[in-house]
């Protein structure tokens, strides 16, 4: 079994846990991704909306840390780290496997800790249970590998024009690729709480079914947004998307005052 001890402050990047912070948006990136494509989103969401970007091993400030493999153990050393946080209203942000961990860390929070977020961002993944839509490639030779991943269109393009940065990043864009194309979904009782889901008409393993197929992991409201846009939509149409999270979240504020 694959063990990590990690400081819990490592797994955290720039969070904003101020006392005007009634609700904590944790928010985690996308395969061969960091932290740190959420620095701005606090500039642009209100203040009572705390940003928390969560940092995986292998990357940034963490490059010298093993990356993980097994997505079972990431989500029990996650849980940890972030228990103590948890103590406040808080909402999750995935993009691309970054859903895949908040998802998976949502209902493990539930089962081992009675603890849930008030909503899920499903943003660049298809439905969990449903056939992953693309060909898997992770366990391809080096160079194969980093066709597929290049072609997939699921990691920036700005990584394949540095070959130096390339060859640093290959044994963290294979783990996080290994996380996903070994994830087997196993069947639990649907969330307690709201989901949006967010998909990009140009992604090409987009699709309405994957998306809308979300509705089947929640008992509460259920939203679907799908911008213009390839992948990374969460880029080039990022105030789209703070819109749809600012407004979810202010809505859940309003709510939670008694207010409307």
């Amino acid at each position: 079994m694959q063990k990590m001890h990690v400081s819990q402050n490592r797994w955290l990047l720039s969070a904003k846990m101020t006392a005007e912070a009634e609700v904590l948006l944790f928010c985690f990136h996308y395969a061969g991704g960091h932290a740190g494509i959420y620095r701005d989103w606090q500039k642009k969401l209100p203040v009572q909306i705390g940003v928390c970007p969560v940092q995986l091993p292998g990357r940034s400030n963490r490059f010298l840390e093993p990356c993980y493999t097994d997505l079972s153990v990431m989500i029990r050393d996650l849980a940890e780290a972030l228990l103590p946080y948890l103590n406040r209203p808080f909402a999750f942000f995935g993009h691309s496997m970054g859903t895949l961990v908040s998802f998976e860390l949502a209902r493990y929070l539930r089962k081992h800790y009675n603890l849930k977020p008030q909503h899920l961002f499903a943003s660049g993944y298809h439905a969990p249970h449903l056939p992953d839509p693309g060909e898997a490639i992770h366990h391809l030779p080096d160079q194969e590998f980093l066709e597929g991943v290049r072609t997939m269109n699921g990691t920036p393009k700005e990584i394949f024009e540095d070959k130096e940065i390339l060859d640093m990043l290959l044994p963290t864009l294979r783990a996080d690729f290994t996380i996903c194309e070994t994830y087997r979904y196993q069947e639990e009782e649907p969330l307690e709480f709201g989901l949006t889901a967010i998909g990009g008409w140009q992604d090409p393993d987009f699709s309405v079914t994957h998306l809308e197929a979300w509705a089947d992991h929640t008992k509460a409201a259920f939203q679907t947004y799908i911008l213009e846009g390839d992948h990374f939509f969460i880029h080039s149409h990022q105030d789209q998307v703070l819109t749809i999270v600012g407004s979810t979240l202010q809505n859940y504020l309003a709510g939670y005052r008694g207010i409307g």
